[in-house]
């Protein structure tokens, strides 16, 4: 026969919620509001966590997680509605000789002040994320390849001509290199794909010398052979609905 578990004390029965408090202090979020441990409360709580577990802890920005979320909810936006998206990556350039040179707290502020420069230079449905150490990446819907080259050169130009504070009376000059890909319209692409095209700019950007964009020609991309083999691999009735 099985037994019944006892009974929790009181104690033992409530939440121990002091850790997850100390993470939002920490993080300089704000504490949830009302009554502790009503539902308001807990919900606000959680609400924060969640918020605190998308952002990277250094900038602030997205992190590579909810930036991956956005790129395939985008994709598949793109793919139904046909609009126009451009994914812009971007590296800051010759970053490790930051570090290397005035040290990584110095690199830090530099994280930072790019990050910054990159949230003033896009619109607010535009997402900007630090996908890794010194890669940023900006994922932006409903984007017209005029515009998007216009927003690629002002992020750009906002970095170069911005200098980052490091110390008393000391300032040092960054710029960053810039590629960008158009998500293919009414076709089924994915992250992976969208990712490798802005890389493919990304790195032309960088053998022609740094400090520019380079973009693909057009919004109305050439689509790939594995995009192809999404595309016909589907049923022409599957999002029939």
């Amino acid at each position: 026969m099985a037994r019944t578990p006892p009974a929790l004390k009181p104690a033992e029965a409530s939440l121990n919620l002091d850790n997850a408090l100390q993470l939002l202090r920490q993080a300089g979020h704000p504490l949830p509001e009302g009554e502790p441990h009503s539902a308001a409360w807990l919900q606000a709580l959680v609400d924060g966590l969640v918020d605190l577990s998308s952002r990277d802890a250094l900038t602030g920005l997205a992190n590579r997680r909810s930036f991956e979320l956005a790129l395939a909810r985008e994709i598949d936006r793109v793919a139904r509605a046909g609009e126009p998206a451009l994914l812009l990556v971007l590296d800051i350039d010759h970053f490790k000789r930051v570090n290397d040179t005035h040290g990584h707290a110095s690199g830090d502020l530099v994280l930072k002040a790019v990050a910054q420069a990159l949230l003033e230079c896009v619109r607010p449905m535009d997402m900007v994320a630090r996908v890794g150490g010194e890669e940023f990446a900006i994922v932006m819907p409903n984007c017209a390849a005029t515009f998007g080259e216009a927003v690629a050169e002002r992020v750009r130009r906002r970095v170069e001509a911005m200098p980052v504070a490091i110390g008393i009376a000391q300032q040092i000059q960054v710029s960053v290199s810039i590629g960008g890909a158009f998500a293919p319209q009414w076709v089924r692409s994915t992250p992976t794909l969208w990712i490798e095209r802005a890389d493919v700019q990304l790195y032309r950007a960088k053998q022609q010398g740094r400090n520019r964009v380079c973009l693909e020609p057009s919004a109305l991309s050439v689509v790939s052979a594995e995009e192809k083999a999404l595309l016909f691999g589907i049923s022409q009735f599957q999002d029939i609905e």
